[in-house]
């Protein structure tokens, strides 16, 4: 595969009453074409930061970022970002939403051909039927499907989710983790995601980067899950490397910050003998 994303000696700094404040430091990264990466570590260390560097809405401080060999300098269609909270205009419906960003994107396409991209990628996330409902009527849950049809519907060469899920209660939270992983094994676009949660990094992750805790964040260590693909939630979990390498990102975790343990769920089913966390079946890379 492909090297399609660059992030080069990435560095943020944000000016603050006391002076400048270096968030991120000689942020280092390469993801492969049709890679699924995470981002994962403390609040406040910059995961969503560097994600926000990559979709345009913030710029670097220095350093450089480049997708498909071209340098970002500011935000595109390019690049579909779904955010923690939906984001969706509350007098649309379900639809209106999706096609409000198809007109923009494809302005050449008829009218007819806008309506049914956007129709298209809400059947695929299951609101076939909720078409014409308003924003309102939605659950919230609901609500962040239109969200990721939303980003889909617009054809991205990269997705960026910013915890897509970390508002939604558990359940919905691995329907939607299933929905995602449905569309991507359709269409296998370039995604980097930021979480808190451990055990959906594993699930859905190709690679998983460890940042160390700010200011000053960097990566501190690559985890590359060995779950073959398609991946089946009960075989995952069934699985004795899942423990050993849930294990390891929750040690790193710990070592970034021994105030408090982090915000890790209780492992999802018992293991009275989780393996080594030293395993080499870990599969981690460390970084200085």
């Amino acid at each position: 595969m492909s090297k399609y994303v660059e992030f080069y000696q990435v560095s943020k700094t944000f000016p603050t009453p006391n002076g400048p404040q270096v968030i991120v430091e000689d942020f280092n990264l390469t993801i492969t074409e049709g890679e699924f990466v995470t981002l994962i570590g403390h609040s406040g260390c910059g995961k969503s930061t560097v994600l926000n560097m990559c979709s345009g809405l913030i710029p670097v401080t220095s350093g450089g970022i480049a997708v498909a060999l071209r340098e970002i300098d500011g935000p595109g269609p390019d690049r579909g970002m779904v955010f923690q909270s939906p984001c969706l205009l509350p007098w649309l419906t379900a639809h209106g939403n999706v096609l409000l960003a198809v007109d923009r994107v494809f302005p050449d396409a008829t009218r007819a051909e806008r309506y049914d991209i956007a129709a298209h990628y809400l059947e695929l996330v299951g609101l076939g039927d909720a078409l014409d409902r308003s924003v309102k009527q939605l659950s919230q849950g609901m609500q962040q499907r239109v969200g990721i049809a939303r980003a889909f519907a617009t054809a991205p060469k990269m997705l960026l989710l910013d915890e897509p899920f970390g508002m939604l209660d558990s359940l919905t939270r691995m329907e939607l983790q299933e929905v995602l992983m449905e569309l991507l094994a359709r269409d296998r676009k370039t995604t980097l995601m930021v979480t808190h949660d451990v055990d959906e990094a594993l699930f859905l992750s190709d690679r998983i980067v460890m940042m160390t805790t700010g200011p000053k964040a960097r990566v501190g260590g690559i985890l590359a899950p060995t779950f073959p693909r398609p991946r089946i939630r009960q075989e995952v979990l069934d699985s004795a490397d899942y423990y050993t390498q849930r294990e390891v990102l929750i040690e790193f975790l710990e070592s970034q910050d021994k105030s408090h343990r982090p915000k890790a769920a209780p492992a999802p089913t018992s293991s009275p003998n989780p393996a080594d966390a030293t395993s080499p079946r870990a599969n981690v890379t460390a970084h200085p």
